[in-house]
């Protein structure tokens, strides 16, 4: 009888991104990569028209955690975008799926990041949840390296 492979929760993960020690964070959205088919017909062929692939184009990484007295993503953001320095800002960044166990199944790498959004914590006296920050991370490559 062959082994049954259930799939992996994604509730547990890690991300790795260079020179940052966020401790951890609540949610990663893994983005899309796309491609446009580009119609092309050259004028001695059947009056068919082939497709061709176009530009690739990544999604953007999107993050959420908890509120902490670390301001190592808020810095980062800050030295892209309000400094800006988004060249000297680029990171590359591994979103790591883990099984049951606490081990690797699943890798995502993504290089040439940079944040392009930060959104501050909503605020409510009323309120009993955590503070959560988040931000928006541009890319130029995806590779899923499992």
């Amino acid at each position: 009888m062959a082994d049954r492979k259930d799939p992996y929760r994604n509730s547990r993960f890690i991300l790795e991104i260079d020179g940052v020690s966020q401790a951890g964070f609540r949610e990663a959205t893994i983005p899309d990569i796309s491609s446009e088919a580009i119609e092309y017909r050259e004028g001695n062929e059947a009056p068919t028209v082939r497709k061709i692939p176009g530009l690739i184009k990544y999604g953007n990484i999107s993050l959420k955690w908890g509120i902490t007295d670390s301001t190592d993503m808020y810095d980062w953001y800050k030295e892209a975008i309000l400094d800006s320095k988004f060249n000297d800002a680029r990171k590359n960044i591994s979103i790591l799926l883990l099984d049951e166990l606490g081990g690797e199944v699943n890798r995502w790498n993504f290089v040439n990041c940079w944040p392009t959004k930060y959104n501050a914590p909503d605020t409510n006296a009323t309120a009993n949840e955590v503070a959560i920050e988040e931000m928006e991370i541009v890319n130029e490559g995806m590779i899923r390296d499992k």
